[in-house]
């Protein structure tokens, strides 16, 4: 029995080894990115490639504020996601307890209806959407970029899963006391279901912060458009500024990393347990 545990408890040196390259592997972009942020045009696209520069640009960040209003783009990119956010947590978790707790008639259709929607291209929806929020007058504005984004299939999906998971003794108890079904929802359920609802959160702002085509479509205006928009226009017909673009967006993509590293604990057990059940 001693010689099984000091054999499990050994480290096994070989499964760190690879956890260690492959996270290498999957930083090393950033790394890079962080590099050519710092480096000069000249080396940035010198071959063989200079992988750390010679003398460190800082002032390739400010460059990036004289080139495109990054600021209005990225309060419009932070307001965008909050309101795709907010509203995906609520409809999302309203439509998902129905399906997995209320009986109603034609449930099952309907709930195949709104799966049928993860099967349609996006492009498809393009053209009517512009027609809707074009006869809103919600051209150019905040509200018309995050209107399309406030309902997902997949996030109802994913609480429908994660309701079916919970205990039905939780809402037996609460029938007991004299709850209403909105009480049950909005006092039991709801609160029960942080880890489902912080991976919701971070696929829609991972999605929306990255949103290019229909903030391209809606938004003509630079600073009313998003971030996604913003770094797509410091792309030039013919000549490019490598190092003010990887400088712009290595700042778009700092607020995400910080809200992963601050969620990823609750966004891996809210896939791991909303997935498996069904």
């Amino acid at each position: 029995m001693s010689e099984r545990r000091t054999r499990t408890a050994r480290p096994r040196w070989g499964t760190h080894l690879v956890l260690l390259l492959g996270g290498l592997v999957m930083v090393f972009p950033f790394l890079w990115q962080l590099s050519m942020s710092l480096s000069t045009q000249a080396e940035v696209t010198s071959v063989p490639p200079s992988w750390l520069p010679a003398e460190p640009q800082w002032g390739n960040y400010p460059a990036v504020f004289e080139q495109v209003p990054f600021w209005n783009q990225f309060l419009n990119t932070a307001a965008v996601t909050g309101a795709r956010v907010i509203g995906q947590l609520l409809l999302c978790a309203l439509a998902g307890y129905a399906f997995a707790r209320m009986e109603f008639r034609g449930k099952n259709l309907l709930f195949a209806l709104v799966l049928s929607i993860l099967m349609v291209p996006y492009q498809i929806y393009l053209i009517p959407q512009y027609d809707i929020i074009q006869e809103l007058g919600w051209l150019n504005t905040v509200a018309g970029i995050a209107a399309p984004g406030i309902f997902s299939a997949f996030g109802t999906f994913l609480m429908r899963q994660h309701y079916l998971g919970m205990p039905r003794s939780l809402e037996e108890a609460a029938r007991l006391d004299g709850a209403s079904p909105w009480q049950t929802f909005w006092r039991i359920m709801f609160p029960l279901s942080g880890p489902a609802l912080s991976a919701v959160a971070i696929l829609t702002a991972l999605a929306s912060w990255n949103d290019l085509m229909w903030p391209l479509i809606v938004a003509t205006y630079d600073d009313r458009t998003t971030l996604a928009v913003g770094l797509s226009s410091l792309q030039g017909q013919f000549t490019t500024d490598y190092p003010v673009m990887m400088a712009a967006s290595f700042m778009a993509m700092l607020p995400l990393m910080i809200l992963f590293i601050v969620l990823q604990r609750r966004v891996i057990e809210g896939l791991a347990h909303s997935g498996m059940k069904g």
